[in-house]
């Protein structure tokens, strides 16, 4: 397994110390580097090839949140902030970095920070796959992009849309219920999904809830002239009344 490569930015040499030797302990990473200030690292972070950085935060000429706002967010490796000041943390995780070490810490505090980086490469990984293999599926000469590559649990599933019965919003992330009863739940909003799916097979009924339109059976009458949708499943989904005209192609003349 390639080794994740660390960045280690702090002027004080007792704490790049520490840092190293708490790294050194670590198999499956490496340290890649070390910097004693601000501009100096953010020459090392801008040629690359770095995976998680432990950045102190108040060093002379640059200091830690400067070194951030430098890099571009796709250059951007994994920040595990370090000071002695807790009052930084709330701009520290404002920058969204991973996690935020208070000085003086020790391994069992340094090793759940640089789990929780692992943890976040690994998720951002798997995204950029899912993403360039639905790429690929969609590039393929002669062939329209039939399944959708999603994340979830940690893994890349490949779906055709037709395994999709609908999808359920959950504040910033999404549930797809699917044709075999299982559940997925990605890191994704309702609106990202329902732009990867398309309006041809799916419709949004209301604000929480995007439906296959072939899943759907029929369409039941409420109180006050509402409308509910009732699913192949058997699942009743509200329908709002501003979104009543995307499925009168399918009830003409009824709703």
């Amino acid at each position: 397994m390639m080794k994740l490569r660390v960045l280690i930015v702090d002027d004080e040499p007792l704490a790049r110390e520490r840092l190293r030797n708490f790294l050194h302990k670590e198999p499956s990473v490496e340290i890649a580097g070390e910097c004693g200030d601000g501009l100096e690292a953010v020459t090392t972070i801008r040629r690359g090839h770095l995976d998680i950085i432990f950045l102190d935060v108040q060093m002379p000429g640059c200091d830690g949140l400067q070194v951030v706002a430098e890099i571009s967010a796709d250059q951007r490796p994994a920040i595990v902030f370090v000071t002695a000041h807790e009052h930084f943390a709330v701009e520290a995780f404002g920058v969204q970095a991973i996690d935020f070490l208070l000085k003086p810490f020790d391994r069992a505090r340094f090793q759940q920070a640089l789990q929780r980086a692992r943890e976040h490469i690994r998720t951002r990984r798997a995204d950029d796959l899912g993403t360039r293999m639905e790429t690929l599926l969609a590039a393929m000469p002669g062939r329209k992009p039939e399944r959708l590559a999603v994340k979830a649990d940690g893994r890349v599933v490949f779906l055709r849309p037709d395994e999709i019965v609908w999808v359920e919003a959950a504040n910033n992330y999404s549930t797809l219920h699917l044709v075999d009863g299982k559940r997925l739940m990605l890191r994704e909003t309702l609106s990202a999904v329902e732009r990867r799916l398309g309006t041809v097979k799916f419709v949004r009924v209301n604000r929480s809830a995007v439906v296959q339109i072939d899943q759907v059976q029929e369409l039941q009458q409420a109180q006050y002239g509402d409308y509910l949708v009732v699913l192949r499943t058997g699942q009743r989904l509200p329908l709002s009344r501003n979104l009543q005209g995307r499925l009168e192609k399918f009830a003409p003349g009824e709703l």
